[in-house]
């Protein structure tokens, strides 16, 4: 079993609230998740209105595949106009 996991900074430069903050990504976490069966989760940041930090999970059994299908995420993240990539580290485990 393979696992592999990224951690995205995010800057929302639109959002002038933490409810507007909320909407996006809430809409981001879902199509990511609908879209390629992955894991997502706030996991910092969540008090400050213009960034987001946000982190990923997918298994699968090669790691070629666990690496090809973050790399479409990254793909999909950065493609997404609410948000601008400021950081982001991925990384695998297992077999």
């Amino acid at each position: 079993m393979i696992v592999g996991t990224i951690r995205v900074k995010l800057a929302l430069r639109d959002c002038h609230s933490l409810k507007e903050k909320r909407r996006v990504l809430s809409s981001l976490k879902e199509r990511l998740s609908n879209t390629f069966n992955v894991s997502v989760a706030e996991t910092d940041l969540m008090d400050v209105w213009q960034s987001a930090e946000l982190g990923m999970a997918a298994v699968g059994n090669e790691t070629r595949h666990v690496d090809g299908m973050l790399a479409k995420v990254m793909d999909f993240v950065r493609g997404y106009p609410p948000v601008t990539v400021v950081d982001y580290a991925t990384e695998t485990f297992g077999d």
